[in-house]
């Protein structure tokens, strides 16, 4: 059976490295699905769901990025997040209450710089949302 090692990391930790069978996540021009033998590639990931199906076990590892960038190597997937939690780790309320803030802070906004961060906050948090969501139903 063909495997893709497979690391996720972020600035701060390495959330996931191991071999798998598929890794599907949120490319910039839609979503990516990842076998093994992939064709080079390099691109920015939007926030999202990177869904990870493990070579040793068949499960799906489900890891929530904010952004990044990812490199496909035939035999390699790097996915460099800017922020990445563990779908296990992922906490509805406190991702409600900081869109919520986001949204606040849009309506607040003195300049078109802080609005722009205030906006780009609250499209994480809603994508984390979303994608949380979806993980809770399988």
């Amino acid at each position: 059976m063909a495997t893709i090692q497979v690391d996720v990391v972020s600035a701060e930790e390495s959330i996931f490295s191991g071999a798998a069978k598929f890794v599907a996540l949120p490319g910039e021009a839609g979503e990516l699905g990842i076998l093994p033998k992939h064709t080079p590639l390099i691109t920015r990931i939007k926030p999202g769901a990177v869904r990870i199906e493990r070579a040793d076990n068949g499960e799906e590892e489900f890891v929530f990025v904010a952004g990044g960038i990812l490199e496909v190597q035939p035999d390699h997937v790097t996915v460099l997040a800017d922020t990445a939690i563990r779908g296990k780790d992922l906490d509805e309320a406190k991702a409600a209450e900081a869109q919520k803030l986001a949204e606040e802070a849009m309506k607040n906004a003195k300049s078109d710089i802080d609005f722009a961060k205030a906006q780009s906050e609250f499209a994480a948090m809603a994508a984390q949302i979303a994608a949380l969501r979806k993980f809770r139903k399988k």
